[in-house]
């Protein structure tokens, strides 16, 4: 098994070696610090805007090294952050509102991918969410009985289960790969291997050096901390994924995944997980969820104490596989504000702007902001400024070692509450709500 690697995303289509770094001072219209999607829709919508606009992207390694190359392929219209949250700004009208938005932005993605020949192996057939306990069953609300459940795919202890159609399953790497070219063919520069070490109103000061440009946007997602000034605005949350062999025609027969939906379920440290066009099934979960100091992973490997708990949940999942082999594991880190809600700013009086913050929802999310970035720097009032993650402003993190201790102690908390709903308690656990609390969600 491989472990590392960035992800096996990448390793399907070939890690692309950095292009075009930045070399000396530089000047353009708009600098984005990041080269992952958020970064590369960003772009993408202010050359289609105005295509006099001179956009550059600086990228530390290479466009969609970081989550949106080792995501779990969902582009789903799941919303990014708490509604309690939103809803405080904008009222539930405001929440709705950005419901919507999120499930025409997975129209979106999949119209673009089709009109620009971005092959990333979309498939729109929804997902599946399960409960495989009474109090999971009670929290899902889900219209499906067991039985329907297992009609779609049959997970072992099913009691319930939820089909949302407003979601394709998506080959990251592909995709972010497709944006990256589809930039770069409308005049955006893209300097990869290029390290931003400062952001300050006009410019973007780099390893080899600065990028002067009136309006700069921070795109960092999970790396935001890894940037002066910015460590506590945001958690870098680590998610990691497994995928296996190939399944047989027999191995799939056994477990009923005849579909293309994708997998998820209720639990308090959820699962997600997909059918690769391959023919394998990927996983992802929370292993380790933090690691001291807002540091994050080497080259997307992942500790053997992540590798085996997610083979145990993919086992508990489909005992049938058990003895299957695990080809490839990896992860990742997710951008996580205190209050668990995205956000998306700019200031016209500095010049400086950003987005992420959206906590594992960022395929679809990703887009959303990107267009909503394009209308506020070019001052528009439209819909999408008026939406409750415009502007929305958070508490910074604990300092060390209190946020460290605290986000450990919260994944203890939700395991525990999980181990006991699976032990028979019939409805929520306490013990969940109470890490709730500590969490802000």
């Amino acid at each position: 098994m491989r472990n590392g690697g960035v992800s096996y995303w990448w390793q399907q289509l070939g890690l692309p070696s950095p292009t075009d770094p930045l070399r000396g001072d530089a000047t353009c219209d708009v600098a984005i610090v990041g080269g992952g999607l958020t970064g590369l829709w960003t772009a993408h919508y202010l050359r289609e805007a105005d295509p006099t606009l001179e956009v550059r992207v600086v990228e530390a390694e290479f466009a969609g090294f970081g989550a949106s190359g080792r995501n779990g392929g969902w582009l789903s219209s799941e919303l990014a952050g708490s509604a309690r949250a939103y809803e405080q700004v904008a009222g539930a009208d405001g929440v709705d509102r950005l419901r919507a938005a999120l499930r025409g932005t997975v129209d979106e993605v999949v119209a673009i991918a089709a009109r620009e020949g971005i092959e990333a192996d979309i498939v729109r057939s929804g997902v599946l969410v399960v409960a495989r306990s009474e109090a999971q069953r009670q929290r899902l609300g889900g219209e499906l009985t067991a039985e329907q459940v297992s009609a779609r795919i049959r997970v072992a202890g099913a009691v319930a289960g939820h089909f949302d159609p407003d979601c394709a399953r998506v080959q990251p790497a592909k995709l972010v790969s497709g944006v990256a070219r589809l930039v770069r063919e409308r005049g955006v520069r893209v300097h990869e291997a290029t390290r931003a070490v400062r952001i300050e109103p006009g410019a973007v000061v780099t390893e080899h050096g600065t990028l002067r440009a009136p309006v700069v946007l921070r795109c960092l997602e999970g790396f935001t901390a890894g940037l002066p000034g910015h460590r506590r605005d945001w958690l870098p949350m680590n998610s990691a994924m497994v995928v296996t062999e190939p399944l047989t025609a027999a191995q799939w027969a056994e477990v009923g995944w005849s579909g293309e939906e994708l997998l998820g379920d209720e639990a308090h440290a959820y699962c997600y997980a997909q059918r690769t066009a391959d023919g394998r099934i990927a996983l992802g979960g929370r292993g380790v969820p933090y690691r001291f100091g807002s540091r994050t992973d080497v080259d997307g490997r992942t500790q053997e104490w992540t590798v085996q708990s997610l083979r145990s949940t993919l086992l508990s999942l489909f005992p049938s596989l058990a003895g299957i082999r695990l080809d490839h594991a990896w992860c990742g880190v997710l951008g996580v504000p205190r209050d668990w809600s995205a956000s998306v700013a700019y200031d016209p009086a500095t010049g400086l702007g950003h987005a992420g913050g959206y906590v594992g929802s960022g395929l679809t999310a990703t887009n959303l902001a990107g267009r909503t970035l394009r209308d506020l720097v070019l001052g528009r009032d439209t819909d999408l400024t008026r939406l409750p993650w415009a502007g929305h402003r958070v508490r910074r993190w604990e300092p060390e070692p209190l946020r460290w201790a605290g986000v450990h102690a919260l994944y203890r908390l939700y395991r525990a509450a999980d181990r006991r709903e699976d032990a028979g308690l019939g409805r929520t656990s306490r013990v969940a709500r109470v890490a709730n609390r500590v969490a802000g969600r």
